[in-house]
């Protein structure tokens, strides 16, 4: 076999060498492509979420409790309007324009993004600059339309970019996300990122969303199905009170043989309302309605509605159910409501003076090249301030009565040297800040000591008084 494999081994050829496969991605745009199931971990499935819309939409058209509960924080937060103020004049006006600008209209149109905010959980506002005079217009982007939300690779909590879906052409439009900060913000690798988005700039914003999570999810996703067989269950409630209305005339014929019975239902009629009925011992007539054996529904409905109300912290005195409410126990029930409103209104206070701080430096500079408002540096003069109402009406009686003894406790504490007058100055400052007054306990306590020295002096110098 040696000698047969030498005389053969010319004319045998070489095995090729194996190599493993092994391939890099050279696309640009591969941070852009998205999963078939989800934008991220953290993310509704792109079906979960397009029907997470769709209902949210259907439930605040037509069921009655899930109305209010997008309607009631859109009140609470909009309906004794929100103002932006800044001092310096120019940025103000820069503001009003944009306010009042008939496209924007903000009076009109905010309650509508509070609202879809709430129902969506996000919002794509892309932005219009005329390239003159730096006057920004807001546009509107359907969430529907989003195809996908580009991160930052090097940051997974910071949107960089929207891509939408593809439209009638086959085209898929890219905003780049704005933010009111210098590009040198990010990484290179995010910047030539950013340069790829170039069919304008959006503002983007989410809401309940999370740290490694592209989108927003509405505030009815998790009370959904519970509002719906709320629905479904006060409907079959509504069934059971129409049957539970009706009745029939039982009629019995002592005696009668059932040829008899058979002959004289020939003849019976129901009798109507006002008419005379004339029979003998034989014959009874008994309305007879039906006897269902259900228990009180009212604890069931409330066991519901106050399952879905605790979801969305609202009391249940809110909605129709007052139970065993008074009014002090009422005051203290709201507290958790409007600590989520709070939250929720400081949300829309940054988003308000986000825009407002793109219109301020929009206006100074059209390119977008230079900003006037230094996010490292600002000046107060043209820092944005978004003003909204209380709300709620404070009950200032008990505070007025709490500052009054504290007053009187902290002057004794000073005067027989058991506090500093500083502390007391600070357990004041504690109690009128609940009545919306505040202030700085170390200015205020040097102002004092000097309108006391100046009064001590007036009257040891001064005129005497006429007596």
């Amino acid at each position: 076999m040696n000698m047969l494999d030498k005389i053969l081994s010319p004319f045998k050829k070489t095995p090729a060498p194996v190599r493993e496969a092994f391939g890099a991605t050279v696309d640009e745009d591969e941070t852009n492509w998205r999963p078939l199931t989800a934008d991220s971990q953290r993310d509704l499935p792109v079906l979960t979420a397009r029907r997470m819309r769709e209902i949210s939409t259907w439930l605040w058209q037509s069921n009655l409790l899930a109305n209010r509960l997008i309607e009631l924080p859109v009140a609470y937060l909009l309906a004794e309007g929100v103002s932006v103020k800044v001092t310096d004049t120019e940025a103000q006006a820069a503001i009003n324009a944009f306010w009042s600008d008939p496209i924007n209209r903000m009076d009109i149109k905010l309650p509508r993004k509070v609202r879809e905010l709430a129902l969506f959980g996000e919002q794509c506002w892309p932005v219009f600059v005329n390239p003159v005079n730096g006057h920004v217009r807001l546009g509107y982007l359907d969430p529907e339309l989003i195809e996908t939300v580009v991160t930052d690779p090097d940051n997974a909590e910071q949107p960089v970019g929207i891509v939408t879906r593809r439209g009638k052409h086959g085209k898929a439009r890219r905003y780049r996300i704005i933010i009111n900060g210098p590009e040198s913000c990010f990484s290179p690798r995010t910047c030539k990122l950013r340069a790829g988005f170039t069919d304008g700039a959006c503002f983007y914003f989410t809401l309940n969303s999370l740290s490694t999570g592209r989108r927003g999810r509405g505030d009815l996703l998790a009370q959904a199905d519970w509002l719906d067989a709320y629905e479904q269950f006060m409907f079959g409630e509504l069934d059971r009170a129409n049957f539970m209305r009706s009745f029939i005339w039982d009629v019995e014929l002592k005696g009668a043989t059932p040829d008899e019975v058979k002959q004289r239902t020939k003849h019976i009629h129901a009798p109507a309302p006002g008419t005379v009925r004339v029979h003998n011992e034989a014959e009874v007539w008994n309305a007879v309605t039906p006897e269902l054996k259900s228990a009180d529904s009212s604890q069931v409905a409330r066991l519901f509605r106050n399952h879905i109300l605790g979801g969305a912290t609202m009391p249940e005195h809110w909605h129709g159910g007052g139970g065993d409410v008074n009014r002090a126990t009422a005051s203290e029930m709201g507290e958790p409501t409007f600590k989520m409103y709070s939250m929720r209104q400081r949300e829309w206070k940054y988003i308000l003076e986000e825009l407002a701080t793109f219109v301020i430096n929009r206006r100074y500079d059209p390119s977008g090249e230079e900003m006037l408002i230094d996010v490292f540096n600002p000046d107060p003069d043209f820092i944005p301030e978004a003003i909204f109402p209380e709300l709620t009406t404070r009950d200032t009686t008990k505070y007025a009565s709490a500052l009054q003894q504290v007053t009187v406790a902290v002057g004794l504490g000073v005067e027989r040297g058991l506090m500093p007058e500083l502390l007391a100055v600070k357990l004041i400052q504690s109690v009128a800040e609940r009545l919306g007054v505040e202030y700085e306990a170390e200015t205020e306590l040097e102002q004092a000591r000097a309108e006391a020295a100046e009064r001590a002096e007036a009257d040891t110098f001064g005129e005497p008084e006429d007596r």
